[in-house]
Formats: C-alpha cells, structure tokens, sequence
C-alpha cells in the first residue's frame, strides 16, 4: 500500500508536510520521501525506513529544508516522490496504486524512443511510468486523465509544480484524497486525521476520478467526479488507522459494528473476548460489548522497540518477527477459553503460531473469529499483499486439497457462499489445519453491513471473486 500527505501554504510548509507525511507510517514499511518547492526552486529527499521511523530519517530534512508547496509519502515499494523535466515543465510525483498492464504501457511508450531507469529488481518505477504516461499528453489534466483511463489497476497521485499540489483519485476511487484547510493552507492526505493535529479541519474528499489543484488561496476542480464508486473495503477492515474516516465512515466505528455483529451470529460463550493487536483490538471490544463477555489483553505488542511493521522479505524471518512482537500476560491466559478476534486470516502461518503460543501460555480453548469472510482472491487493484501466488491463501490451498487441485475461479467462487456445504467444509479444514477450538468468520453481507453503505461502492473482489 502507500500513504501520502500534500501541502499549498502562504508560509513555510515544511513542518506541516514532515508530520503529515509521518502520520502515514501505519502504511508503508520500505520507502518514504519529501518534496518542495519555494523561492529556490525544488528540493527533495528520498529515504529507506525499513530500520528506522520515518520522523528519525527525515529529521534532517525537517529542519534544512524550505518551500511554500510540498509533497511527502510512505511507500511499501519503490522509492518516491519523483522528480520529472519535461514539456510540462519540472514536476514532482507520488502515486498509490497498482498497474496491471504496465509491460503493455511501457512498450507503448517505448515506441517514441524514450527510455526507463530500471529498479534492481529489473523492474520499471510504477511512479516513474505515471509520468511518463501524463507527459504523453498536452498538458496535466489531459495526461492525468489519461493515465486513469488506460491504467489497469488503480491509481491515486499527487502531483508538485510552481503553480499548486494536483491531486488525482483513482478512477473508481478504490483509495482516498481527504482535503483538509487552514488559515493560508491547503493540504491533501490519504489520512482524513493526519492534518487534524496541524490545525486544519476538514473540508471534503475528493470523488471518484476527480483532479483538483491546491493553492494557498484554495482548491479548484479541474476535472468532476466520476458516479461509480468501487474504495476498498479492506480500509476499513485492516489498513486505516482507527482515528481515520473513508466516505464519512469511521473506522473505529465499523470495527466495533464488525465485532457487533459477529457476535449476534455467534453461540460459544468463552471467558475472555480479545482482539490481535493493533487492527483487532477495535473488533474484539465492539464483540464484547454486544455479548456481554468481558473483554481481556491477554497479550501485549512489545511496541518500545517494535514500533512499526518492519518485515524481512524472508516469509520465516516474517513469521518469527510477527511472533517475537507479542508478549504474553500468562495470569490472564491460563485455564481461560479465549475467543480470539483478528482483521483477517491470509496465509494462516502467524495466527496458528499465536495459537500455539496462547496454548503453550496455559490456554484451555482458542476460538477465532476474522474480521472478514475468507481471501479466495488475489487484489487486482491494490498493492495490500506480499504474497506472490493466490496459492499462498489458506484458503486457496485447502480448496485445492478438497477439489483434488482443481481450482478455477468458477470452482472457487463457489465457495465464498456462507450458507453453502463448501464453506463450511473449506471453514472446517482451516479450522483443524490451524489448531483453532472454532472457528467462523464474518459474513460478507454483515462486513458490508458495517460499513454502512450501498454495497455497489464497495470493492470486496478479494472475498467474492466478482467485479
């Protein structure tokens, strides 16, 4: 995933743009950068926060650099913002989001006898593309609209220039641009709270496909919103930080509904409702107050020296560091039948081995309950996953094992019906693979149920294999 955080003001924008950006360090976990322009022109700073805080990295730049318009981000990927000379003129670029069809694009683009830097990876900058997509075009507007339209995938951006912060959401507005004001100030957030603390308040977010400009006098749209809405669902159920709202939505708020009304669909009646830190700790509490069963810590992340997702690329190391951050509260642990509450279950490994590790602590039962219904499906839209192959979702390998490997996307979409024989066959499988007491997940129906609103503007692809 990603997050980013924009400034226009009549002043200084650094100190706004270093604390913005930082409020989106729940979002990304290998790269984050700063860019502004003033009086001397532009300036920018690129940074690995893989081993250090965001605020630790870029302490430096708080303090050196200067400018009136900035943009900063936090990158799960590739190294950002960019910096771009072109017929536009200089320009600076972040974008989030995932491209389906960039071998396509690039070869396209290719064909004008332009070049690419490419990544150690051997791959193309996704950002670097973007621009050279908006730079095919006349002027940013066009290019901006361009890029929406033949991008496969999703994509969001904010865009540095002289003249003010452009600010683009994704065609169907899979993820979010809040716009925040103050006296002299703009500014533009993933994060509808990241700016709250810097003393602007809320004015609006943008709709699907919109593009406005931030100035220090205000906003302009440039080009309207588009009708059809498809954000992720999974902002709500995992990503977004508990303080934030999508669409008017908090997301403090829909976890407890979540927890809510898992609990109405529930009949185990354990001891102590707890929730897997930090994403769900907001289910687990929304649970208990609707059952009545006591919510309980019977675990604690180690946040003093873990206070971020740092994660090797080596899926044991993974694993081990996931394990390392919690610390068990034993007294609260031992002869207790815990229901157990995280945002979702992917590949199993870590919520199996905390499992273990409650039963190793003297656990008498270990019920669990996901947030979300189960991931048949690999994003198309949003890179939210490390995984390399859908074959990597539990519950992908266990419909391979009870289809004898049979596994098209007609056969699997058969069993994301709750009410059906396969689910509950799939459900049980995983519940004995990973050494749970029970376990039930939460319905799609009541996922979308707590959120609140029409289920047409919600993409839920992951869980149901449908457009």
């Amino acid at each position: 995933m990603g997050g980013f955080f924009g400034v226009a003001s009549k002043e200084d924008c650094v100190f706004d743009l270093f604390f913005g950006t930082d409020y989106h360090s729940h979002l990304g976990t290998r790269r984050a950068g700063m860019a502004v322009y003033g009086e001397d022109g532009f300036d920018k700073a690129i940074h690995s926060v893989e081993n250090s805080p965001f605020r630790t990295k870029f302490n430096k730049e708080a303090n050196t650099m200067r400018g009136n318009l900035g943009i900063g981000c936090i990158s799960d990927f590739e190294a950002q913002p960019i910096f771009v000379r072109s017929h536009h003129g200089s320009f600076a670029i972040t974008t989030i989001g995932k491209i389906n069809n960039a071998d396509e694009i690039i070869d396209k683009i290719l064909e004008n006898r332009v070049h690419f830097f490419e990544m150690s990876n051997g791959e193309i900058n996704p950002t670097e593309l973007v621009a050279a997509i908006i730079n095919q075009k006349d002027n940013f507007i066009e290019g901006i609209r361009f890029a929406q339209e033949i991008i496969e995938g999703s994509l969001t951006m904010l865009l540095l220039t002289p003249k003010g912060v452009y600010c683009a959401r994704d065609k169907y507005g899979r993820t979010p641009i809040a716009v925040g004001k103050k006296e002299g100030a703009y500014c533009a957030s993933f994060e509808s709270f990241a700016y709250l603390n810097l003393g602007y308040t809320h004015v609006r977010e943008l709709g699907p496909g919109e593009i406005a400009v931030l100035t220090p006098e205000g906003m302009k749209t440039l080009a309207v919103p588009g009708k059809d809405m498809k954000i992720c669902a999974f902002l709500w159920v995992y990503y977004g930080y508990p303080s934030s709202s999508y669409e008017g939505i908090s997301v403090e708020e829909m976890r407890y509904n979540c927890g809510k009304l898992l609990a109405q669909r529930d009949h185990v009646r354990p001891d102590v409702v707890a929730g897997v830190p930090d994403s769900g700790t907001a289910h687990a509490i929304g649970y208990a107050n609707e059952s009545g069963i006591p919510f309980s810590r019977p675990f604690i992340k180690y946040t003093p020296t873990w206070p971020r997702s740092f994660m090797p690329t080596i899926q044991s190391k993974r694993d081990l560091i996931a394990k390392m951050k919690l610390i068990a509260v034993e007294d609260l642990i031992k002869d207790k039948s815990l229901l157990l509450i995280d945002d979702s279950i992917v590949r199993g490994t870590q919520l199996r081995e905390t499992t273990e590790f409650l039963y190793e602590s003297g656990a008498k039962e270990v019920h669990i309950r996901p947030a979300c219904p189960p991931l048949l499906f690999g994003c198309k839209y949003l890179n939210f996953s490390r995984s390399s192959s859908e074959m990597e979702l539990i519950a992908r390998r266990v419909i391979a094992e009870l289809e004898d490997g049979e596994v098209t996307e007609d056969v699997v979409r058969e069993y994301a019906d709750p009410d059906s024989e396969k689910y509950q066959n799939m459900v049980d499988r995983i519940c004995k693979k990973l050494n749970f007491t029970s376990l039930r997940y939460h319905r799609l129906d009541d996922m979308i149920a707590s959120i609140g609103i029409e289920p047409e503007k919600v993409c839920t692809y992951c869980w149901s294999g449908r457009e």
